[in-house]
């Protein structure tokens, strides 16, 4: 019993120390900048939040929406995809193939900017969304692959055979059939695909120059002068940028428990 209470107590201690900060910034974006860090004295408004917006910062959530949108729907389509061949067919160099593709998890990203700069920028792809599209499919890719893999070995191939048996095209076999089963993997892929992208520095600052371009996390920098912060636009532009992967994240925890924990296990 004292053990079951100290575990408690620990977790509740661990949980305050995770959710602090987070709360601090929601609670700190709603201050004037004078009472922003006084613990005394307060006064609440929703001016940072206004003038974050007149500030044009709409357009940079929007960038930031379209780019991982349109990278995650790319990803889903195509891990699935590899995933089902990776699990249900057998070919040449079958097993070469998908550790060359879980070998481009271990690739620190930095390392690749550099070369992928070059190759875009001899494209003309610089200043493109296309280019970050392009980063994030590459780099969400190897693991959404090897979770679907693993998700897919726990769903019986009997399901396929019966399906071919009755005419059923390949395609369809994998949306109508195999997709709708694993729906939780697809959730966990989905939502890992989201995280990594959302809040990704590294590729933008490197290929979007252009204010009109640039994504969220680049334009949060931006509020940080030479001399003076804005303080208050921070933690409002900060506190919407952590709004998604909450909204993302809450209600779909019980599918990512489910997707991570059958993902896991080959049977």
């Amino acid at each position: 019993m004292v053990y079951e209470i100290a575990i408690l107590l620990l977790a509740f201690i661990v949980f305050l120390i995770i959710i602090y900060p987070t709360l601090w910034i929601f609670i700190a974006s709603f201050k004037t900048e004078e009472t922003l860090f006084s613990n005394d004295h307060s006064i609440y408004t929703l001016d940072n939040y206004f003038e974050l917006f007149e500030s044009g910062f709409g357009l940079f959530i929007f960038n930031s929406f379209y780019i991982c949108l349109v990278s995650v729907l790319i990803t889903i389509f195509s891990s699935v995809i590899a995933a089902y061949a990776f699990s249900r067919r057998r070919f040449r160099f079958k097993i070469f193939s998908f550790g060359s593709i879980m070998l481009g998890q271990t690739f620190p990203w930095i390392i690749l900017v550099t070369p992928m700069f070059i190759l875009f920028a001899k494209l003309g792809f610089l200043n493109n969304h296309i280019s970050m599209i392009f980063c994030y499919v590459a780099v969400s890719l190897p693991f959404s692959i090897y979770l679907l893999v693993g998700y897919l070995e726990s769903i019986p191939r009997e399901l396929d055979e019966a399906a071919t048996m009755d005419g059923c095209p390949q395609f369809q076999i994998i949306w109508k059939i195999i997709a709708p089963i694993m729906l939780p993997g697809i959730i966990v892929t989905a939502a890992y695909a989201f995280l990594l992208m959302w809040s990704e520095y590294l590729f933008a600052l490197a290929f979007l120059t252009k204010t009109n371009l640039k994504t969220m996390p680049l334009e949060l920098y931006a509020f940080f002068g030479e001399h003076t912060t804005q303080w208050g636009q921070v933690m409002a532009a900060s506190a919407l940028t952590t709004i998604p992967t909450l909204v993302l994240f809450l209600p779909l925890q019980k599918f990512i428990s489910e997707g991570l924990t059958t993902g896991s296990v080959k049977n």
